[in-house]
């Protein structure tokens, strides 16, 4: 196993050479072009005075410029910050804040939206994709215009910090996990192992890579020799087209991509004979659509299930062995997974019987940056981590999601946390209080739904608050209803009780 991301492109490059690496579009990368991409741009930022634990943001949609950005990163000992793409402006400066982001690589059309980055937060350098670009910013193309030869990825641990990865924060704000080399490489490595991905797959995917699915997605193609056939946004039509046209072995996306795919007009017209496996995770599937998505693709589909702290996944099957479709599977080689009674995390249940998911091993994030009571509470001494999840496992280690612990909102596959709606709406001048929680969705699984008390006189209509949130929250989180109500559930403390808001649904 490698020791650091760093080295990926260039042992792919050594074993794999000339075959197709990557498709965009229309384009063509080989291992080696990408190595040599990845090459030039880590000369381009040490130009710049990128070096060893400096902070390095990726902001913009799946493109061919993120892929050899994320690789050149840790060539220099850097760390990455993949975000996501739809966070705001206001998102993007908190956590380049949090992170201490010294450099932002971003797209044409999502720099153009963080122009006075630098005036808010430690950023020295906004680097843009693309030509034709605003002054004051540092174009991508002209990093990577000038070779760099005999460069050699710097020196790094595979305990060292690869990655700070932000996901949705309890309190309001995102969390920064922490990542060695050694989680996402050895997460991709057992994924690899599971689901037998080998040099003789290609895989079309619209995962976007900032996202912890199409991350370990990504970087099994490219230890392992896969070609990946990269889709910047999903559109079912064009992911059917592109599995015919590239005569690829894998589709892998979250629920609310098949769903879509099997709606497509068109998807008897389509030959998908190719495929041989395909993968879902993000959020539950219903069996009976798992079961018309095998009957309809042709090929398996494999059930996963993983989350930003443990650097990918943690529970799959392999195709070669018994599934269950409803269960997440087992653990991955080398991880362990256990069921502890809600109230005493010390305590493993029985086969059956309902508790907290929690999961240990060499996956698992080092912490949170600069947060060591969120740490505190989701890491305990001895390494298991806390996963929010309530479920059960059976005698064979098969493990079954039941509800969540915590207040979290999962959406097409993405985690909300009601707290961060909660504190934008709250900022309305005619908001007194505010409850968010979920409702259900045919598609999405879930969205977020706000329950709002106005102040004594004011007046607000619920586009105002959507419009609101808009401002500050990436689309994902905005909520698609609001309701307006004379009061919330809450406890004899006053704390507001989320699981309650639902009986307040007009």
């Amino acid at each position: 196993m490698l020791d650091s991301l760093g080295q990926v492109l260039p042992a792919a490059a050594a074993q794999f050479g000339d075959k197709t690496a990557l498709i965009v579009d229309e384009r063509r990368f080989s291992f080696a072009a990408l190595d040599n991409l990845a090459d030039r741009l880590a000369g381009g930022l040490a130009g710049i005075g990128v070096g060893p634990g400096d902070r390095v943001t990726i902001y913009a949609a799946n493109s061919w410029e993120w892929i050899v950005s994320y690789y050149a990163v840790p060539k220099l000992g850097a760390v990455l910050n993949p975000i996501n793409v739809m966070l705001t402006p206001d998102e993007v400066a908190y956590v380049a804040n949090d992170c201490g982001a010294k450099v932002i690589l971003a797209s044409k059309d999502k720099g153009e939206g963080i122009l006075d980055i630098k005036e808010q937060t430690g950023v020295r350098e906004l680097i843009l994709f693309g030509d034709d670009l605003p002054p004051g910013v540092t174009a991508f193309n002209a990093l990577i215009e000038r070779p760099a030869p005999g460069l050699t990825p710097a020196p790094v641990a595979p305990d060292d910090l690869s990655t700070i990865c932000y996901t949705s924060g309890t309190t309001g704000h995102p969390k920064g996990a922490m990542l060695s080399h050694r989680a996402v490489i050895y997460n991709t490595a057992m994924t690899a192992t599971m689901h037998v991905r080998t040099a003789v797959d290609s895989v079309v995917s619209a995962l976007p890579c900032a996202h912890v699915y199409g991350n370990v997605v990504m970087n099994g193609c490219f230890l392992y020799g896969m070609t990946l056939v990269l889709h910047p946004v999903f559109d079912a039509a064009a992911m059917l087209a592109s599995i015919q046209e590239h005569r690829v072995t894998m589709f892998e996306g979250v629920p609310t991509m098949f769903l879509y795919m099997l709606a497509d007009p068109g998807f008897d017209d389509y030959d998908l004979s190719s495929l041989v496996k395909c993968t879902v995770g993000g959020q539950t599937m219903a069996v009976a659509k798992m079961e018309e998505v095998e009957e309809r693709f042709g090929c398996p589909l494999i059930e996963l299930w993983g989350m930003t702290e443990l650097a990918g996944l943690g529970t799959t099957f392999s195709p070669y062995g018994p599934r269950l479709h409803g269960s997440i599977g087992v653990a991955l080689p080398g991880v362990e997974c256990r069921i502890a009674a809600i109230d005493d995390a010390a305590t493993t249940l029985a086969p059956g019987e309902e508790g907290e998911f929690m999961v240990r091993g060499p996956i698992v994030m080092d912490g949170y940056y600069n947060n060591e009571q969120g740490t505190r509470e989701t890491i305990v001494p001895d390494g298991w981590l806390h996963t929010g999840d309530v479920a059960t496992m059976d005698e064979a280690g098969r493990v079954f999601i039941v509800d969540r612990k915590k207040d979290m909102i999962l959406s097409a596959g993405y985690n909300v946390y009601p707290a961060e709606i909660e504190r934008v709406i709250a900022s309305h001048p005619a908001v007194a209080l505010v409850g968010a929680g979920p409702q259900a969705h045919e598609a999405k699984g879930e969205t977020a739904k706000a329950y709002v008390v106005l102040k004594e006189g004011a007046s607000c209509s619920a586009d105002e608050i959507i419009a609101h949130c808009r401002e500050s929250l990436a689309a994902y989180k905005v909520p698609r209803a609001v309701q307006f109500v004379a009061d919330l559930p809450k406890t004899s403390t006053g704390k507001i009780m989320r699981r309650k808001l639902k009986t307040l649904d007009e």
